[in-house]
């Protein structure tokens, strides 16, 4: 697992924006004479902590202007519960919220979780803080990059690359001054991608050292829950990949579409490999050029040219109950699919190699094309299960698998569907 080392004291203490015992009021004065010296150029009475400085030097560059109103948006409902579908954050809200929404909601906090360009999705915490928070634009949907609304926690996190703590006049923004906001990024442990922040916000006068703690380890459990969730696909696709491997001459490997090996044979131990993609050729440490074929849930990686490599094919069954997608090529698998995911692979299958985006299915499934956030959401789920048998943008059959149509039109499944693009196939 890759992990962010742990910060020691000092390290807390950079971040911190204020010490113990500080006097607030004090300390508050000060920052706002600091604020308007940088604005006016006039001569100041101490210096900014570097990483505000450093905030506003970049702000100021990309014009961000000190009177500004509220940030732009916020986003429509409907993007925002798309943002929140596709964020690789959803498994991980439960521990988030353990870990801080009580605390927040004690403490006269909110806490926020954004995506990676530092959009608002979820919003948590003392109701009285969040209608104060509406205010200023602090809600769901909205931008706080530092583009969008000047140095903040959440924004300056984004461009730091890790934890701030901003008290009172270090924002930016002179409507942000009654505030305190500690944030830090989340990470993908499997490549190190940003994946958004978590933050936690509330009136000037709560904030505590503390918090920098509190966040950091939020972020830390946040992080170790997608490592365990990735070690648990790994050892699914494990069940599948060793016995292959078992069948086959020569050595392989096993990896899942972000290269991580679940198995192994014929070639020293291997963690990762780089990412496979369909019609590429992948160079493998051991083992040479190799053609990536996709299985469920990832991708067989043998040498390019390999004896014994066969096509993968795949079938639908769609009279039983439930009706399932089977698999066969090195071996043969057979999926359970919900009626749902049934129509989506028959409207995939129907589709060709040119496939289908989100707005096509949408309309194929519920007749128009409205349901984008429920048609990402069940690929999302559906992919999962597949793996590299289905690719995105658009949305497809992997070309390496020949597809069995056989009896499709004339299936109990198509002529009962109510999904009009399935119907369609009936009667045509």
């Amino acid at each position: 697992m890759e992990v962010h080392p742990a910060g020691d004291a000092r390290d807390q203490a950079s971040i911190c924006a204020v010490r113990p015992g500080t006097d607030l009021g004090r300390h508050a004065r000060m920052l706002s004479r600091l604020h308007e010296a940088a604005l006016s150029g006039d001569k100041a009475p101490g210096r900014a902590r570097s990483l505000v400085a450093r905030s506003w030097d970049r702000v100021r560059a990309q014009g961000v202007d000190p009177d500004a109103g509220d940030p732009p948006g916020p986003l429509d409902a409907g993007t925002v519960e798309r943002r929140r579908s596709e964020s690789p954050l959803v498994p991980v809200l439960p521990a988030l919220r353990s870990a801080l929404t009580s605390v927040a909601e004690d403490a006269r906090h909110v806490m926020v979780v954004t995506d990676a360009d530092g959009v608002l999705l979820w919003r948590e915490g003392s109701t009285a803080v969040r209608r104060r928070a509406d205010t200023l634009g602090f809600t769901e949907g909205a931008d706080w990059s530092e583009t969008s609304v000047g140095t903040n926690a959440i924004g300056t996190a984004l461009a730091e690359g890790g934890p701030v703590q901003i008290f009172s006049a270090e924002h930016f923004v002179r409507s942000h001054h009654g505030w305190t906001c500690t944030a830090a990024p989340v990470h993908d442990p499997r490549s190190g991608e940003l994946l958004g922040v978590v933050d936690v916000s509330g009136p000037a006068e709560t904030i505590h050292p503390t918090t920098v703690a509190l966040v950091d380890t939020a972020v830390r459990l946040a992080e170790a829950g997608l490592w365990h969730r990735h070690e648990a696909r790994l050892d699914a696709l494990r069940t599948i990949g060793a016995p292959m491997l078992a069948r086959t001459c020569g050595p392989g490997l096993v990896v899942d579409d972000h290269g991580w090996v679940a198995a192994a044979t014929g070639l020293p131990a291997v963690e990762r490999v780089a990412v496979p993609a369909a019609d590429r050729l992948l160079a493998v440490h051991g083992l040479g050029p190799c053609l990536p074929e996709p299985v469920p849930g990832g991708w067989l990686l043998r040498p390019a040219g390999a004896a014994g490599a066969q096509r993968m094919r795949l079938s639908l069954e769609l009279d039983g109950r439930p009706p399932n997608a089977v698999v066969e090529g090195t071996g043969r698998w057979v999926h359970a699919l919900s009626t749902r995911h049934a129509e989506v692979l028959v409207l995939l299958a129907s589709a060709g190699a040119g496939g289908l985006d989100a707005a096509a299915l949408s309309e194929g499934l519920y007749g128009d094309r409205a349901h984008l956030v429920t048609v990402r959401a069940e690929m999302s789920r559906l992919r999962r299960r597949l793996g590299g048998i289905l690719l995105a943008r658009p949305y497809r059959v992997a070309p390496e698998v020949e597809l069995d149509l056989a009896g499709l039109a004339h299936s109990r499944l198509v002529r009962e569907s109510t999904a009009p693009g399935v119907a369609a196939l009936a009667r045509d």
